[in-house]
């Protein structure tokens, strides 16, 4: 497990297994420190994983992959050029959390981007399974459309944290409660295009 250091732009200046401790004494105002949770070959395996997954249980069926905005861009892309066949593309809106705080707020839907699932088999893609509000709220919504079945996928799953009755079908990682940005995942808008997925210092960065 190793670090990076980016600036305020969210320009990587390094990385280093050990340099944490010296750069938050030196420049704990100038520089957002991070470690890396989980690299990019790591994730390319995982996603390598999911894509299989959902081939052996799809069979022939057509799919309509449904991606969750913005956070699961990446994952979306990556995992839909891992599958085969008939696939069509759709996304919906979700929003629960206000900038560094990880207790969720109202949440508001927006399918407008959603195409006709009716009698269609859907396959919902997150970022992230926190609490499970979110996609519990959004496979309910699908479903009120006519879904002929609805299945979820996430790249991270934080166990600790589940409100909900629902698992998602396939998960990517398991990862304990921290604040983790990078492919696709944000902070304040901020650093969804690291390649990696890395734990964000929030004492640090704020």
């Amino acid at each position: 497990m190793g670090f990076c250091i980016l600036d305020r732009s969210g320009n990587v200046l390094t990385r280093h297994h050990d340099i944490r401790m010296k750069a938050r004494s030196v420049l704990p105002y100038t520089e957002i420190i991070m470690e890396v949770l989980l690299s990019r070959e790591e994730l390319s395996e995982g996603i390598d994983r999911l894509a299989r997954l959902v081939e052996d249980d799809r069979g022939e069926q057509r799919l309509v992959l449904v991606g969750v905005l913005t956070g699961s861009i990446m994952l979306v892309a990556d995992l839909l050029r891992r599958l085969d066949g008939f696939i069509e593309v759709g996304m919906v809106a979700a929003s629960s959390y206000r900038g560094l705080e990880t207790t969720p707020g109202k949440l508001d839907l927006h399918l407008d981007l959603l195409p006709d699932v009716s009698q269609k088999h859907v396959l919902l893609v997150d970022d992230i399974f926190d609490t499970g509000r979110t996609m519990t709220a959004l496979v309910e919504a699908i479903y009120a459309r006519g879904a002929a079945s609805v299945k979820s996928l996430v790249l991270l799953r934080k166990t600790s944290r589940t409100e909900v009755v629902m698992q998602p079908d396939y998960v990517g990682f398991n990862i304990p409660d921290v604040f983790v940005v990078g492919y696709g995942l944000d902070h304040n808008g901020a650093w969804r295009n690291l390649p990696e997925i890395c734990l964000i210092d929030v004492s640090v960065g704020s």
